[in-house]
């Protein structure tokens, strides 16, 4: 995730960062601005339709069109931040769970070992998370030199969470802890599951191909016919012009589509390895 001083704002306007999707779009602009100069070539040189009013009337349908297309891009964007703060808040409660669930333990238990092999499955539960989401290849985890056994062709995370689960139910099997602390624990155990759950089904569940399909050839239809509409009454600068409007509507589609999936690797994705190494952290000193 990208690190920035809101405030700077000669940085945002004069740096072109990686993740800008001007860099991206680079190729499409330079074809948008040869497209433009050709048509309005043909328009003002080769048709001679400086005295047409039907081209110019296209402008008219321009006006009403981009209305629409603005709508779409709003709701479009506003789905696709809504789906990446929702994933944020999530990692935010895995956060307080594990250190909830430190906390208690840390009070609970009187044995180190315990502590110890707690704090392992605990602080590991947040990387495999990330790792999971993001599709990586998980390796086995070591604990003392012992193998934990986690099969690659299965949910990772539910290993884990079930190993962790077993383990705090031999605690209270070997009387470590009481029945009512086992009850006390149930909550933070029950909600890492919850957050798995939740970051799989906003990862599953992309916006429908159908929707996305749709914004994407009106964007392009849109734009395509802009000289048509436009060059009379421009001239020479319709191309500047289109280029700089075909910038903002694909820059706000590509911008939804990185977004709508937060836990890739991305510019603007979460920071989800930070997060779990800030887990990590704070696990240790409190276990």
């Amino acid at each position: 995730m990208v690190q920035y001083n809101p405030k700077d704002w000669i940085t945002f306007i004069f740096r072109f960062h990686k993740s800008d999707t001007f860099r991206q779009l680079i190729p499409m602009m330079i074809f948008m601005g040869i497209y433009s100069a050709a048509i309005a070539y043909l328009e003002l040189s080769i048709w001679n339709l400086s005295e047409t009013s039907l081209v110019k009337n296209i402008s008219i349908m321009h006006g009403m069109l981009g209305f629409v297309i603005s709508l779409l891009l709003a709701y479009r964007t506003n789905t696709a931040y809504d789906r990446w703060w929702e994933g944020r808040k999530l990692w935010g409660t895995l956060v307080n769970n594990s250190r909830n669930l430190a906390c208690k333990l840390a009070a609970m238990l009187k044995e180190e070992k315990d502590k110890k092999y707690l704090r392992f499955l605990i602080t590991s539960y947040a990387s495999i998370l990330a790792k999971h989401l993001n599709n990586e290849t998980i390796g086995q985890l070591l604990f003392d030199d012992v193998d934990l056994d986690l099969k690659e062709n299965k949910h990772v995370p539910n290993q884990v969470a079930a190993m962790l689960f077993q383990k705090i139910n031999d605690l209270y099997v070997s009387g470590k802890i009481t029945g009512d602390q086992l009850i006390v624990l149930n909550a933070e155990f029950q909600s890492f599951n919850e957050v798995c759950g939740a970051c799989e089904r906003i990862k599953n569940t992309p916006i429908p191909y159908s929707y996305s399909s749709f914004i994407k050839k009106f964007i392009f239809f849109y734009v395509m016919t802009l000289p048509f509409g436009y060059a009379l009454s421009l001239g020479y600068l319709v191309i500047p012009v289109v280029v700089f409007i075909f910038y903002v509507l694909a820059s706000l589609e590509l911008i939804a589509e990185e977004i709508e999936d937060p836990f890739g690797t991305d510019s603007n994705d979460l920071p989800t390895a930070k997060i779990a190494a800030n887990i990590k952290k704070h696990i240790e000193e409190l276990l």
